[in-house]
């Protein structure tokens, strides 16, 4: 059963990211009315929110798109920096939405921020982790159960990253529309290119929580 749902998971992923792509793709052959690109759209979004110290930056590859904290800059694929499209000036104003909350502190950035050390150490360990204490489960059960807490670290994150991506996207639409970068007939495809947007966030957090439950499964029906 557990692997019917493993491979469910796996097909919704790909569907998904399938629609995504020909989203944007669709997306990214609709301009913007006032010619703005998106670092144009990034720069006005982050000086409408009294942001002076983020720069905005291209970077190499498709979908690349995010924003670094650390560093401060809003990182954007040549596509979206330099087009101008429905799709180019979404994801600018989502990438700019989380520059936003850094600098508001949004509760959930904070949150995510604190735990990529921990989720880095546990990505780097935890499928061996989990693999030895499975072939170990009977002599050793405490090594699978501190597998399961290293992937807890990690399905943590991946639910945590929900609020903070569907925040942005929120603070995204809303400037796009109130700084009147979209209109009646873009406004709605940008919408629509952030929710499928979100949807892959979704699939992976869920995804994360089916394999954590089998883990711990596993670690409970050990004496059965």
């Amino acid at each position: 059963m557990i692997y019917v749902i493993f491979i469910a998971f796996a097909l919704i992923s790909f569907l998904v990211q399938k629609v995504l792509q020909t989203k944007f793709d669709n997306y990214s052959k609709v301009a913007i009315p006032n010619g703005l690109t998106g670092k144009d759209i990034a720069e006005k979004m982050l000086r409408d929110n009294g942001i002076t110290d983020v720069s905005v930056i291209s970077t190499e590859g498709r979908l690349t798109d995010h924003y670094n904290p650390a560093t401060k800059t809003v990182n954007l694929s040549k596509d979206v920096y330099y087009g101008n499209s429905v799709a180019a000036a979404a994801v600018a104003a989502h990438e700019c939405g989380h520059a936003v909350q850094h600098a508001n502190a949004y509760s959930f950035l904070t949150l995510r921020s604190k735990l990529v050390p921990a989720v880095s150490f546990a990505s780097q360990w935890m499928s061996w982790v989990l693999l030895a204490g499975i072939l170990m489960l009977e002599s050793v059960p405490g090594l699978l159960l501190f597998g399961i807490v290293l992937y807890g670290v990690t399905t943590l994150f991946s639910v945590v990253t929900l609020p903070v991506e569907i925040n942005a996207s929120s603070r995204a639409l809303v400037w796009l529309s109130n700084a009147g970068v979209t209109n009646v007939y873009t406004h709605d495809k940008a919408q629509d290119a952030l929710r499928w947007a979100a949807y892959t966030y979704v699939v992976a957090a869920l995804g994360s929580i089916a394999t954590l439950v089998y883990y711990i499964l596993i670690f409970l029906n050990r004496r059965e």
